[in-house]
């Protein structure tokens, strides 16, 4: 007969899930990852150590660090970044050098809202985002 289930201890304050604190994107050159965070993209860095380094993201830590075994050497999950203005935003970038792979362009219409995004790579080709809610022009 197999073992019944442990019982789930019950959701308190202190082990809810509610934010997350940090992330982390594989890189192969720490220095060019670093200067492209920091530089192109305009992250403040926190700090480095031999072989990693920190960004603030808007209350999120972003972990650039090698990978530590072959199995977790790849691309990272997209990050979407939210700004003010695409436009301005994805202007400001492409003068940077960062590379993109599209202009700014609605992906969802709802309402009086759409979504707009544009996608674009770092040096080890992980893709991210920008995104802004912009009202719905009449």
């Amino acid at each position: 007969m197999p073992a019944s289930p442990s019982p789930v201890p019950a959701r308190t304050p202190e082990t809810t899930l509610t934010a997350i604190g940090q992330v982390s994107i594989v890189a192969h050159d720490i220095p060019r990852a670093t200067a492209f965070y920091r530089d192109a993209l305009g992250l403040p860095l926190l700090f480095e150590y031999p072989g990693l380094a920190f960004f603030n993201c808007g209350g999120v830590r972003l972990m650039l660090s090698g990978a530590e075994t072959p199995e977790f050497d790849h691309r990272s999950s997209v990050l979407y970044f939210t700004v003010g203005d695409i436009g301005a935003a994805h202007a400001r970038l492409v003068a940077a050098g960062v590379p993109f792979d599209d202009e700014p362009h609605i992906v969802h219409r709802a309402g009086t809202t759409n979504l707009w995004m544009t996608f674009f790579r770092d040096p080890d080709q992980n893709v991210h985002a920008l995104m802004q809610n912009r009202p719905a022009e009449a």
